[in-house]
């Protein structure tokens, strides 16, 4: 009895300390679908921390295509992909996916974070090396340390450094893995740079286009963004941000989809998504291929919010992206502010370490949002001004 009480009072120490700290996390409930307006807790609230980038998570096309599959294939999957799980709307999807973004072929996962799990630990093992950014997701940070290949951190962008990595590296196999869009500054990696230093050493280039899929390059993502194709490539994309339903496709050449398929850890012992999942992410791809209009919408929005904080003491990360950071001097301010925003109805996410190294306000943009929508953030956010004090 003793040592249980003592092992939750070092638990309950730990959280104190981190509200000390103004790092403690909570969740709040949503009685309400995505959309650019939320009822939280009694309130409606205008959501500014959605990756529901093109608004399509609660888009009336999405809604049929799940309720019919649910009509025809049940609720749940039953079994895992490689038993009876694999339903007509997860073959279709990865045919689907593949095609969308000229690729050979694709591999479906529950999640990103799985997906991140499963292409590192199925391709990489002991005598293997993978180099990533410093500012990757922690899902790819996860699963090279699982993978436990020689696991190097270049600095941020840092293609120098990178380089004199892979030169000295004897590894067997190596990868190159990076995200497209970083998830918290809203920036782009140089993935035509990093590509050619993947082909210079022989190895794989990973991309986790989380962020980047249905907003860049005409919907198809970051490689299409930069014009890139190649046999060393091996493209990520997550089906629960711009796509509006949830899961992950991976896509690569055939010989490596077949191989993770019999490898890759996350997606051989899982029961697979339900049907309808699929169904759902199936009609968001067909919705970002045929609707030029909600990009249009969104990169107007983004200019929009950036023009309006010019001249202010708020100080935006450099993206061209719907994530836009507003960089904060210290995680009290940063809560205090999403606090005040939060009074005013807007709700705007604080993001602070270990997350991210500085605290920020993550704002992100929905093709939803009208001109009168991020009107009323910058207003709000205006009056707050005086809040930031010596920061200009």
């Amino acid at each position: 009895m003793t040592t249980h009480f003592s092992l939750l009072e070092a638990l309950q120490a730990g959280l104190d300390e981190l509200d000390g700290l103004h790092l403690r996390r909570y969740r709040h409930v949503v009685d309400s679908p995505q959309g650019v307006r939320v009822q939280v807790e009694g309130r409606t609230l205008l959501n500014f921390c959605s990756n529901d980038y093109l608004g399509l998570a609660n888009d009336a096309c999405l809604r049929v295509a799940a309720e019919q599959a649910v009509q025809r294939y049940g609720v749940g999957s039953g079994a895992s992909h490689l038993v009876c799980g694999h339903q007509s709307p997860h073959e279709a999807l990865e045919r689907a996916f593949a095609c969308f973004i000229d690729m050979p072929a694709a591999l479906g996962f529950s999640s990103g974070y799985m997906a991140n799990l499963g292409v590192v630990t199925g391709l990489l093992g002991r005598k293997d090396a993978v180099f990533t950014d410093k500012l990757n997701h922690a899902s790819l940070n996860d699963a090279c340390a699982l993978s436990r290949a020689d696991f190097r951190r270049f600095p941020h962008n840092h293609l120098s450094a990178l380089e004199a990595m892979l030169a000295k590296s004897k590894a067997k196999r190596k990868l190159i893995a990076v995200d497209a869009v970083y998830s918290m500054d809203g920036d782009l990696a140089p993935l035509p740079d990093l590509l050619m230093l993947a082909e210079r050493y022989d190895a794989w280039l990973y991309v986790d286009d989380a962020h980047g899929f249905g907003v860049l390059g005409g919907g198809r993502g970051s490689l299409a963004h930069w014009q890139l194709a190649s046999p060393q490539l091996i493209y990520m994309a997550t089906l629960g941000k711009a796509v509006g339903s949830a899961g992950a496709m991976v896509a690569a050449q055939r010989v490596v989809i077949d191989w993770l398929l019999n490898k890759a850890r996350t997606a051989i012992y899982t029961t697979a998504n339900p049907a309808a999942i699929a169904a759902a992410a199936l009609a968001g791809i067909q919705a970002i291929e045929q609707d030029t209009s909600r990009r249009d919408h969104l990169m107007a929005r983004i200019g929009q919010l950036r023009e309006g904080l010019v001249g202010t003491a708020y100080r935006l990360a450099d993206s061209i992206t719907p994530i836009q950071p507003l960089l904060l001097p210290n995680n009290e301010q940063t809560m205090a502010m999403s606090q005040a925003l939060w009074e005013r109805g807007l709700w705007v996410a604080a993001i602070r370490p270990p997350t991210v190294q500085k605290p920020r306000l993550r704002i992100t943009l929905s093709a939803n949002h009208s001109k009168g929508d991020v009107d009323e953030l910058l207003t709000a956010l205006t009056e707050l001004e005086p809040m930031l004090g010596g920061m200009r």
